[in-house]
């Protein structure tokens, strides 16, 4: 037959759509003509599956050889297809049977010599595979990845011969079988901050509730070493999340994602982050730092640092829990469910009024008006975090609870959000709200009065509530009460430093 049909899959962000080869072979002049809206990468793909199928033993069709990518408004990219139009070549030329190709998808890059490469995106690929009823075929170096995929059966091969020698009935693929569960092992233990009560209080309450939090404080108080334990306190992994992060992942991630699995991402991008770098973006979208923190934590240091642009653009994946990014070739939605961690120094010289302190009231205003209103509602917590007590340092030191020993609370806690609500308290909705957290007549007016004080929107009212319902749980009671509403309003740092400075400037 000179007319052959191959399927294989796509990478559209966290989708893997089918894409389907069709290769004609006719007389006429020796020529490869590729169409479907191929990349560079792709086009240069004529040069690689030509070697490849020399160097494998078989013939390259002298002939006219028409190769189309379908559909035909789908971008295509990567050398992801190199594998699959191999083998329609080869099946329309002949040389190879069609009749297993149905129930089979193909994805590989080519070496020269038909060795079978790496490719990205693979988990995605594969999970779409087996949801459509059929096996995907691909490099072994992808059996750690697409392996995660438990209730999958990819089948992997080290070389184009293998897969022919497959198609021929001549022998039997390996199957990607998953490796053992990397344990996951914290370096960083709580026990290893010294003071700072408050912090590991307020950390506690960030990791059961899974609220945002802001950390302010002069340099050196250990406002990073408390964010950076923050994942060792939180509950791990699921199974369904644990795939969604790597899927995530081996979009931009060429290594191997098995060393990661069941650890929560952290991410920490530097303050001269572009937007770009954070949201994600590019012709065909590629997923950002706020992406690649889903179901983690993303932690921002030197906050004000930030381009405000950049910090705004946060506010609508902190509410929806994803982004969407549209370009001019494709528009991709990305899922950004994160925790968002922030520290900042109260003044640019990064101390409080005092003798450290060289900057006047308006200077520490502009500084701090970088943030603007609307984002710092996000934050459902703001703690500072101060200097140490004179004589704490000369004083012998005792060591404080363990991560495990706080972790141990943290799961109690979600596990009675999980069966009030289905859910987590800093994902509950206005409904919900109404419904599992109930106020007393007289704590509502209270809490009214404090926000009005501080000038608090609304989210901020809900932000609060979210706090004291998460504080009632992890002290196992069922109703808040007025002093988990105070405890919660302690925790709005930022909103009276703000008021200080103000009235400072009357």
């Amino acid at each position: 037959m000179s007319l052959s049909k191959v399927l294989t899959r796509a990478a559209l962000g966290v989708e893997a759509p089918l894409v389907t080869i069709e290769v004609h072979i006719s007389n006429g002049l020796p020529a490869l003509t590729l169409v479907g809206l191929p990349e560079t990468t792709v086009k240069e793909a004529r040069e690689r599956v030509r070697s490849a199928i020399i160097n494998s033993g078989f013939n390259f069709p002298a002939k006219r050889i028409t190769i189309n990518l379908g559909p035909a408004d789908l971008p295509k990219e990567g050398g992801r297809y190199d594998l699959p139009m191999a083998i329609a070549i080869l099946v329309a030329s002949e040389q190879l049977p069609a009749g297993k190709l149905n129930q089979y998808e193909f994805l590989g890059e080519l070496a020269l010599d038909g060795a079978l490469c790496r490719v990205q995106g693979a988990i995605p690929a594969a999970m779409a595979a087996l949801e459509a009823g059929r096996q995907l075929v691909l490099s072994i170096e992808n059996q750690a990845d697409v392996g995660l995929i438990r209730q999958g059966t990819s089948l992997v091969s080290t070389h184009l011969l293998g897969v022919c020698a497959f198609l021929h009935n001549q022998c039997e693929l390996t199957v990607a079988t998953p490796r053992e569960d990397v344990v996951e092992n914290f370096s960083e233990d709580l026990s290893d901050i010294f003071g700072q009560d408050q912090g590991r209080r307020a950390l506690e309450i960030t990791a059961a509730g899974g609220h945002n939090l802001m950390l302010i404080g002069p340099p050196g108080t250990g406002k990073t070493m408390l964010a950076t334990r923050l994942p060792g306190i939180m509950p791990p992994l699921s199974d369904q999340e644990a795939l969604e992060c790597a899927a995530i992942a081996s979009l931009v991630n060429s290594g191997d994602l098995h060393q990661t699995w069941r650890k929560r991402p952290f991410r920490s991008p530097h303050h001269s982050a572009s937007l770009h770098a954070l949201i994600g973006g590019g012709s065909l979208p590629r997923p950002g730092e706020i992406s690649l923190a889903h179901n983690g934590v993303l932690f921002l240091d030197e906050l004000p640092e930030f381009d405000r642009k950049v910090l705004d653009s946060l506010r609508e994946p902190i509410e929806s829990g994803e982004i969407a990014i549209s370009r001019a070739r494709a528009k991709v939605t990305y899922p950004a469910r994160f925790q968002l961690i922030a520290a900042l120094n109260p003044s640019p010289t990064g101390h409080y009024q005092g003798q450290h302190n060289r900057c006047t009231p308006q200077q520490v205003l502009r500084y701090l008006s970088k943030l603007s209103g609307p984002f710092l509602d996000r934050f459902d917590l703001s703690l500072e975090v101060p200097l140490l007590p004179s004589g704490m340092l000369s004083k012998e030191r005792q060591i404080g609870e363990s991560s495990a020993k706080v972790r141990d609370r943290v799961l109690t806690a979600r596990t009675l959000q999980m069966a009030r609500a289905g859910k987590i308290n800093a994902h509950m909705s206005n409904a919900d709200i109404q419904c599992w957290c109930n106020l007393r007549k007289e704590d509502a007016e209270w809490l009214e009065a404090v926000l009005n004080k501080l000038g608090l929107s609304v989210r901020a009212w809900q932000r609060i509530v979210k706090v004291a319902r998460t504080i009632a749980d992890l002290a196992g009671e069922s109703d808040i009460s007025r002093a988990h509403l105070q405890e919660a309003v302690s925790y709005r740092s930022i909103e009276r430093l703000l008021i200080h400075l103000h009235k400072s400037l009357q």
